[in-house]
């Protein structure tokens, strides 16, 4: 009877690992890339909890001059931040409860759309905690399986907090690769433009050149009697 009771205990451990491991891949990093037309404002909206953490990241992808305008209101519409035409930035804040709002303004801009990046990072939501939580109503002493129930927990936590920023990082050197990108597409477009307006330059002096050394002969052979 003693041995069925341990086993079940562990059961229900094994099955909550299981379904650990296949939520794994959730994460609370997320981010977005966008167009912002010349002379407009985009704002976006992140509700979030008291004595968590936002991280806000940002880069301008495409667009003349690679500048934006970017500002973050906390929930009492007070400005935390505001940037004049930045080409990128970092920010982290610590939270109350309420909707924080972030906005990118390229009204400065009469005639260039900017591309632009941003990532969002959440930090003490609450979810991890819920979570360790689940894990430790199964471990109820200080035997060697319940030693090794907290030492899986906290190898997992580590795997899944260093999976998620590999994700982070691997998606800012993508962002970086998409604007030195752009950057050398438009460097190679004016390169071009440029090549073509002194070739036709040189065609048309060359063409004018030869015209007036013509025209002097022609008027030194008219002189003659």
């Amino acid at each position: 009877m003693a041995h069925g009771n341990g086993v079940l205990p562990l059961l229900l451990c094994l099955q909550h690992v299981l379904h650990f491991c296949l939520g794994f891949s959730q994460s609370v990093d997320s981010d977005f890339t966008f167009t912002l037309p010349p002379g407009h404002k985009e704002c976006f909206y992140q509700p979030m909890k008291n004595g968590a953490t936002l991280e806000i990241e940002y880069q301008v992808l495409d667009g003349a001059g690679l500048d934006v305008n970017f500002y973050l209101v906390s929930p009492h519409n007070d400005v935390l931040i505001f940037e004049e035409r930045r080409s990128d930035g970092v920010h982290t804040v610590e939270t109350d409860d309420g909707d924080y709002m972030f906005c990118f303004d390229n009204t400065f801009s009469t005639i260039s759309e900017k591309v632009i990046f941003f990532e969002l990072i959440l930090d003490n939501t609450g979810e991890d905690g819920k979570e360790d939580e689940d894990w430790k109503k199964y471990i109820m002493g200080n035997d060697p399986l319940d030693m090794k129930l907290e030492d899986i927990l906290e190898k997992m936590n580590n795997v899944k907090a260093r999976l998620s920023k590999s994700v982070q990082l691997q998606t800012l050197l993508k962002a970086f690769e998409a604007r030195d990108r752009n950057i050398q597409e438009s460097n190679c477009e004016r390169v071009n433009t440029w090549s073509m307006i002194n070739l036709v330059v040189m065609v048309v002096v060359s063409a004018v050149q030869v015209y007036m050394l013509k025209s002097w002969f022609e008027e030194k052979r008219k002189s003659r009697p």
